[in-house]
């Protein structure tokens, strides 16, 4: 939990966990459970909408509440600019990042990492014996993936995320190469 300027953590987390409470989103559960190791109490929220690819927003405590990504903020007409920074460098270290905004303004930051299973170098390092080269295709942002896809050994990285995007892509070439199967 990363607040901006004068909010309070506790207090933008508890909104934040109290609206992720309608998500289905795998990422709302880790949220709530955060809150709740802090031992926060969470509140009903009202008007609980899902925006795909972007987060959620909705009103807790009587108060606007919106977490999601950056594209997000903007089409809220939220300013973003002062977590950008730190937002990248959660992302470095392997954490997903979601913008938090409370009565239309930035309140801060809340990131969840993921961890690798433990037997995930492994598995590459043996599938790369057999020469196999490994893709990650994942819905998290690009710099999180390629984070996570170097520290792994992995060959390419490709994100779903907002749009397909990889920084190497070019759609004539791979349109151009025959389908294969993997065994």
């Amino acid at each position: 939990v990363v607040p901006i300027g004068s909010a309070d953590a506790n207090q933008m987390l508890m909104l934040a966990a109290s609206l992720e409470r309608g998500s289905e989103h795998p990422l709302a559960a880790a949220i709530a459970r955060g809150a709740e190791e802090r031992g926060l109490t969470l509140s009903p929220a009202q008007d609980f909408e899902a925006l795909t690819g972007r987060g959620i927003r909705g009103r807790v405590a009587g108060r606007s509440v919106a977490l999601g990504n950056a594209t997000l903020m903007g089409e809220l007409g939220i300013d973003a600019t002062a977590a950008a920074e730190p937002a990248e460098a959660l992302r470095r270290d392997g954490a997903t990042v979601m913008f938090v905004a409370v009565d239309g303004r930035l309140a801060g930051l809340v990131a969840v990492a993921d961890p690798v299973k433990d037997t995930t170098p492994e598995a590459i390092r043996q599938l790369h014996a057999e020469g196999i080269r490994i893709v990650m295709l994942t819905g998290d942002h690009l710099d999180l993936a390629e984070s996570v896809g170097a520290a792994l050994g992995v060959d390419r990285v490709l994100t779903l995320a907002v749009g397909f995007r990889d920084r190497d892509y070019d759609e004539r070439r791979f349109a151009a190469r025959p389908a294969r199967h993997i065994r």
